[in-house]
C-alpha cells in the first residue's frame, strides 16, 4: 500500500519532468526556422494624420526606402537641428534624394495639429511629411519603433522628453539601421546613401 503511495507522486513527477524537458528542447532547438531571425521588431502598422490633413499610414512610406524621427514642434534644439541635418543630407543626396522618403511623427500631439506641423516643416524639405493624430495614436506608432518619450512640466507650460534616433527602413517598412544627430555628416550620409541602394 505504501509503495501504491509512493508509486503515483513519482509518475507524476517524471512526467511533469519529461514535458519540462520536451518544451526546453523546442524552444532551444526549434525544428524549423523562426519566422522573425533575423529581423529587428521595429516598426510596423500606425494610423496618423499628415500635415496636410488627410489619413497617413506606414503603407504610404513603402514602396521607397523611409527614414522615420519622433520630434515636436516646440523642441528647442534636437529636433530642428536633426531636420535640418536630414534636409541638408538629402540635399546632398542629389536625384537620389527622390527615391528616399522622411516621416517626423510628433510625441506633442497637443499642440501640433496638422496646421501647426504644416508651417513648422515648411522650413525644411518638403519630402519631410509631419505626422500627427490623437494621444492614443501617437502612442501606438511611438510602440511600434520602440521610442520613448514623457511629457515633462515646465513653469506654466511643458516641454517632452524623448528619443532621438532617426530609424533608416527599408522599402518594405522593414528595419535597416539608424542614425542620429550627433553622428558625423559624412556617416550620415554614407549610410542614406547605403538605403537608398540597398533598400
Amino acid at each position: 500500500m505504501n509503495m501504491k503511495r509512493l508509486l503515483v507522486p513519482f509518475l507524476v513527477f517524471t512526467a511533469g519532468l519529461l514535458v519540462l524537458v520536451v518544451t526546453a528542447g523546442l524552444l532551444l532547438f526549434p525544428s524549423q526556422p523562426q519566422r522573425s531571425a533575423g529581423k529587428v521588431p521595429i516598426g510596423g502598422p500606425f494610423k496618423l494624420t499628415s500635415h496636410e490633413g488627410k489619413p497617413f499610414t506606414e503603407e504610404n512610406l513603402k514602396g521607397k526606402p523611409f527614414v522615420v524621427f519622433f520630434g515636436f514642434t516646440h523642441c528647442p534644439e534636437v529636433c530642428p537641428t536633426t531636420l535640418y541635418d536630414l534636409t541638408q543630407d538629402m540635399a546632398a543626396l542629389g536625384k537620389d534624394a527622390s527615391n528616399l522618403q522622411a516621416a517626423f511623427i510628433t510625441v506633442d500631439p497637443e499642440r501640433d495639429t496638422p496646421e501647426l506641423m504644416k508651417t513648422y516643416l515648411s522650413s525644411f524639405d518638403p519630402r519631410i511629411v509631419g505626422l500627427t493624430g490623437t494621444e492614443e495614436e501617437v502612442a501606438a506608432a511611438a510602440r511600434t519603433y520602440k521610442i520613448y518619450y514623457r511629457k515633462v512640466p515646465t513653469d506654466g507650460s511643458y516641454t517632452m522628453d524623448h528619443s532621438a534616433t532617426l530609424f533608416l527602413m527599408d522599402s518594405k517598412g522593414e528595419f535597416y539601421g539608424t542614425s542620429n544627430f550627433q553622428e558625423p555628416e559624412e556617416t550620415r550620409r554614407a549610410k542614406l546613401r547605403q538605403l537608398v541602394k540597398n533598400g
